[in-house]
């Protein structure tokens, strides 16, 4: 049997790309799963949380697993 918790992690405006579209960057991920990972949890993936009408994500849920 596994166990699974959850990370919100926010997604914000960076900046204007001039010529290639917006920028967008995301909190730390890496060293939220660098951390899971060192206390015995799996990475499985993420599911988009918040997202407005236009397709702008805000926040996902990064998704980790433990066997229990």
């Amino acid at each position: 049997m596994y166990k699974y918790e959850y990370e919100t992690v926010g997604c914000y405006f960076e900046s204007f790309g001039f010529g290639v579209g917006h920028l967008y960057k995301t909190d730390d991920f890496r060293s939220i799963i660098d951390k899971r990972a060192e206390a015995g949890w799996r990475y499985v993936g993420f599911i988009p949380t918040a997202q407005r009408a236009t397709g702008y994500t805000e926040e996902i849920d990064l998704i980790f697993e433990k066997e229990v």
